[in-house]
C-alpha cells in the first residue's frame, strides 16, 4: 500500500534561480500522513483554503511514499 504526505510549505521569494526541493527544499509548516490518495486529496483541499495559500505565500504539495504498487514482469 502506498501511503501520502500532505505538506504545508512557505514559498521562497522568487530570486530568479531554479527551484531544487532536492538540494534547497522550502520550509515545511504541517506535515500529515494519509493511507489513501482519497484522504490525502481532503487533507490538501482543506490546507488550500487557508489565508495564506490562498495569498500564495504558502503552498501544498501531496507526495507518494512507501510501496508502489507491483507491476507484473513480462
Amino acid at each position: 500500500m502506498t501511503r501520502f504526505l500532505v505538506v504545508l510549505t512557505d514559498v521562497r521569494p522568487g530570486d530568479g534561480a531554479e527551484r531544487d526541493e532536492r538540494t534547497s527544499p522550502e520550509r515545511r509548516r504541517q506535515v500529515v500522513g494519509a493511507s489513501s490518495r482519497e484522504a490525502a486529496d481532503r487533507i490538501a483541499g482543506a490546507f488550500m483554503a487557508l489565508g495564506m495559500v490562498r495569498a500564495g505565500r504558502q503552498r501544498v504539495k501531496v507526495i507518494a511514499v512507501g510501496r508502489r504498487p507491483r507491476h507484473p514482469a513480462f
